[in-house]
């Protein structure tokens, strides 16, 4: 069979595969996988350097298919590619990553082929996307992960780090926000080796774009500095070859195709319609469309005679011709520069250099002026950094306010052209910026971004997704309450604590004074697959002296005891976090004085403390006191769990205000007298009920 209707055989089995699946789920979306089979197989037949055999190979060039609702587009290469899947330690197996099996039961359950990609769930998945928008985001930070590679490790020429990211985005894509940030990020950077592939195809589930959206893509981008081609045929693999080598030319901008196309391509009646976008074609309409395409009318997930085999003589070939190459370069490379090499591989099994927690500083105690926990974090990170190569921080434009500042020899600006920085300034884009994150941390950095706490409600999508992808990135977030004073209620967080405890996966840690900082930061640090949200304070809070009060090390545990009545049983139970442990303490004081046994709780990590065995919560947080006091800044949602029925809240029930500090202390009950005034309450609320019980 000539080349040419092999070609065309291939695209037309992407697109019955996915025809097929999505109609006996009876749910997806056909569209797209039929209209952008052909730009999807000229890809990754012809240019995309990436190796079946060994789907995360470090030199390989990325897919990422942001338009996840075309799931089926994705599966069906996989499948015709013979990607072989990968377990849970990064080790190829020799079983398929998507079998035909798991096409037959997409989207349900247990299979590989799940409604959306899903990264760590099957291989050869980059990213997890679906969310609109996410998945040309987090290409983003793929991509600089290649330009910081490429820098910090090829400068004698090995060339092992050179690879290129590809994202297929729709007009929803660039429809959302987080498109905007990421694009005018990427141009300012000169992402050349960067290619997102529009789908340019006017249909939305609603109708026409039209009812919303009229922009002229070709200018917004080329306003952000991008290179712009267009294929005015998504059926033309001749044009989509040119637009993709032009792409591999350029050398300064990264470059956005626009490729026209028609949803639903090849079915009579719904193909350029809404009908094509999100549900299947019908079991007639299939049969139609499969007439249309030369295709057996009757025939079920067929793989016609040929097909997988010239998917193996084309990016089965090249790319084990390509993985073969990058492999000698890597063994050259490695007798050069052993200790290079091997912090490559460390890198790539998430582990951690030896030694890479000897620096983290132990603060000496301060009652009186203490330290932010803002500052405290800097120290610590800094010390962190300097022994943990490929850690790179960043914020949303307020590295200073958030103190998330590299200041050691070598951690200079990541910067257009110069690309081997440790510090990224990601502009006023906090969507983008946790996004970006997530695609450092798939190409195995460690990065850690930063913002004020109220404003990591833009950001939370991509946080979410890596808490779904199990990625080991660290959250900052400073300014963490109403202590923020005079910057008043826009500004001071009260529900968005209890929004990050919300998350599954993600542990949220507010750490009380500098020593809590620190263990926070071996706990963030020391893992392969969970992030964090580290919260923190912008005010002073005491360095309490540990040798009066409990360790920090509690923090490993999540929540300890930090401190008892000299003598006797706790009464009540004072549990607080970050700067209201300090509170608690000097209500805890106050009781003493007046003859009331409290004991204080730091409970910085609800999440990690819930791991613990009912022993050790029990031990902390004995059932047979009742009476408990929750003391924190935030709105009190959900510590309930934590009190029980007679406990009392301190905490927030409105959005602050703005006036100093003290003031707002004072308006909103955040005072020793207060909490203890709660603590008494609570006491003689568990006595009536043990009494009449």
């Amino acid at each position: 069979m000539a080349t040419q209707d092999l070609d065309q055989l291939c695209i037309n089995t992407i697109r019955t595969l996915s025809i097929d699946a999505i109609q006996k789920a009876n749910s997806g979306h056909p569209g797209t996988p039929m209209a952008m089979a052909p730009v999807a197989y000229a890809l990754w037949q012809r240019h995309l350097r990436f190796d079946p055999e060994d789907p995360i190979w470090p030199g390989r060039d990325r897919f990422v298919l942001s338009a996840g609702h075309a799931s089926m587009l994705l599966y069906s290469l996989l499948h015709l590619a013979g990607v072989k899947a990968v377990d849970p330690d990064y080790e190829v197996v020799g079983s398929e990553a998507v079998s035909m099996k798991d096409i037959e039961s997409f989207r349900q359950l247990d299979s590989r082929c799940p409604g959306h990609p899903e990264y760590r769930w099957t291989s050869g998945v980059e990213t997890t996307t679906g969310p609109l928008g996410q998945g040309i985001a987090t290409s983003v930070g793929m991509a600089i992960a290649s330009k910081w590679l490429h820098a910090t490790y090829d400068s004698g020429g090995s060339d092992l780090f050179d690879f290129d990211t590809y994202a297929l985005a729709g007009d929803g894509c660039l429809m959302e926000g987080v498109s905007n940030e990421a694009a005018s990020l990427a141009g300012h950077l000169r992402l050349d080796n960067l290619c997102w592939i529009y789908d340019n195809n006017h249909i939305t589930i609603d109708g026409k774009t039209r009812l919303t959206y009229e922009d002229d893509v070709a200018a917004r981008f080329m306003g952000y500095g991008w290179n712009v081609t267009r294929v005015g045929d998504a059926n033309d693999l001749t044009l989509l070859d040119r637009a993709f080598e032009e792409f591999r030319r350029e050398e300064d901008r990264p470059t956005l195709i626009i490729v026209d196309s028609h949803i639903g391509w090849g079915s009579p009646h719904k193909q350029d319609t809404a009908a094509a976008h999100g549900e299947p074609l019908g079991v007639e309409e299939v049969k139609e469309t499969k007439r249309v395409y030369g295709w057996p009318e009757d025939a079920q997930f067929l793989v016609p005679d040929g097909v997988r085999e010239h998917f193996a003589e084309g990016v089965g070939k090249r790319g084990a011709e390509a993985h073969a190459a990058w492999v000698l370069r890597y063994e050259a490379f490695k007798e050069e520069s052993p200790e290079l090499a091997a912090q490559l591989e460390a890198m790539q099994r998430r582990d951690l250099p030896d030694g890479w927690d000897a620096a983290i500083p132990s603060f000496d105690a301060d009652e009186a002026k203490g330290m932010a926990t803002r500052k405290a974090s800097s120290q610590v990170e800094n010390a962190i950094a300097r022994n943990l190569p490929w850690l790179i921080a960043g914020s949303a434009d307020l590295t200073d306010s958030t103190s998330v500042r590299l200041a050691f020899d070598g951690a200079v600006d990541l910067e257009p052209g110069s690309y081997a920085g440790r510090q990224l300034h990601f502009g006023i884009r906090e969507h983008e910026s946790a996004a970006i994150s997530n695609g450092m941390s798939l190409t195995k950095l460690r990065p850690l971004w930063s913002t004020y706490l109220t404003f990591s409600d833009y950001a939370r999508p991509a946080i979410r997704l890596s808490a779904l992808m199990e990625l080991p990135i660290v959250h900052v977030f400073t300014h963490d309450s109403i202590g923020l004073g005079e910057d008043g209620p826009t500004h001071q967080p009260v529900e968005q604590i209890a929004s990050l405890r919300a998350i599954p996966g993600l542990d949220v840690i507010r750490p009380a004074d500098a020593n809590e900082v620190a263990e926070a930061w071996r706990l963030a640090i020391d893992r392969h697959h969970q992030p964090v949200a580290l919260i923190l304070t912008r005010q002073d809070v005491p360095i309490f002296d540990r040798s009066r009060y409990a360790s920090a090390a509690g923090v490993r545990r999540g929540g300890y005891v930090l401190a008892d009545p000299p003598e006797g049983d706790p009464e009540v139970i004072l549990i607080a976090t970050g700067s209201e442990v300090a509170l608690a303490l000097a209500a805890h004081e106050e009781l003493a004085a007046a003859g009331t046994r409290a004991r204080v709780v730091s409970l910085p990590c609800w999440e990690l403390f819930d791991r613990q065995d009912q022993a050790y919560r029990d031990e902390v947080l004995p059932p047979q006191i009742r009476a408990r006091v929750s003391v924190e800044e935030a709105s009190t949602l959900g510590w309930d769990r934590w009190i029980g029925p007679e406990g009392a809240m301190v905490g927030m029930h409105t959005f602050g205000s703005s006036a100093p500090l003290k003031d707002v202390m004072n308006e909103f009950g955040f005072t020793p007298d207060k909490v203890a005034e709660a603590a008494r309450g609570a006491i003689e609320r568990a006595a009536r009920i043990e009494t009449s019980s």
